[in-house]
Formats: C-alpha cells, structure tokens, sequence
C-alpha cells in the first residue's frame, strides 16, 4: 500500500494544493484531500486540525496545508499534539526539516513561492527520509515540550 498523504488548506492556497496533490500523486502517494473545494473565504486553523489530527491519529503519514503566507497554517498546525509542523519556502528547507527534524507536516505560502518552487518544495518534501541519529535525541526533547 502506499504511504498517505494528507492535504489541506485555504480559500489563499487552493492552486498550490492542487499542484502539491499533482506531485504526491505522480511520485505515488495515495493522497487524502480535505479542502476546501471552492474559493469561499474560510479559516485556515479548521483545514490545519483536520490535517494535523489525521497525522497525529495516524491516518496519514504526512500532511500538507496551504494558505497565503504558510505561516497561520504553520501556527494552528503545531497546536496539535504529534504534529512537527514546518513552513517551508525552499527545497533546502524542506529537506531538512525532514532530514534533521522529521517534520510531518509541511506548510507553504501560495502568495509567498508561487505554483513552480511550491511543487519543487513539495517534492523535495515528500522525497526525503528522516535520518535519525543525533536528531532522533533532539525530536525526543521536542516530544517532551509535548507532556
């Protein structure tokens, strides 16, 4: 079976959604969409918990949430217990907020970095491992913020 992927985000990051599903879709992934799916104004912190839950339960590996900026997704999204949340605006850091920090949530601004770098960041995402190691100590302290 596939890895899941779950997406997410607002009425600010519809495109840059549908572009990061293309990518996963291409690259594999069996890919989940929870909205929305029209360009009515809603709140972003509503998509960042269904994302967020769906990761922290479990029912994706990973997730991706999309707005104007990244950053309120980014936010709301770190709210949920289990969620490493990133807002990322360069291949680079999405690599390593996989590699050194096993993000499990990516965040990206659509009015930030555009169709073209959001997919390449989605990819660069998506593609990379958590690396473990040294790091696993430093997510350990994180989790531990958690309780």
């Amino acid at each position: 079976m596939a890895d899941r992927i779950v997406f997410g985000s607002d009425h600010a990051g519809l495109s840059l959604r549908a572009e990061a599903v293309r990518v996963a879709t291409a690259a594999g992934f069996e890919v989940e969409d929870l909205g929305p799916f029209s360009g009515d104004s809603v709140d972003y912190p509503d998509f960042a918990a269904r994302v967020g839950q769906a990761v922290a339960e479990g029912r994706a590996r990973l997730g991706i949430l999309v707005c104007g900026t990244g950053i309120g997704m980014s936010i709301a999204a770190n709210k949920v217990k289990g969620v490493r949340a990133a807002h990322c605006t360069t291949e680079f850091e999405a690599r390593m907020a996989r590699a050194h920090n096993d993000a499990n949530v990516l965040c990206m601004g659509e009015r930030v970095i555009g169709l073209g770098l959001g997919g390449a960041v989605t990819a660069a995402f998506l593609a990379q491992t958590f690396e473990g190691g040294r790091h696993q100590r430093r997510l350990d302290k994180i989790a531990a913020l958690d309780r």
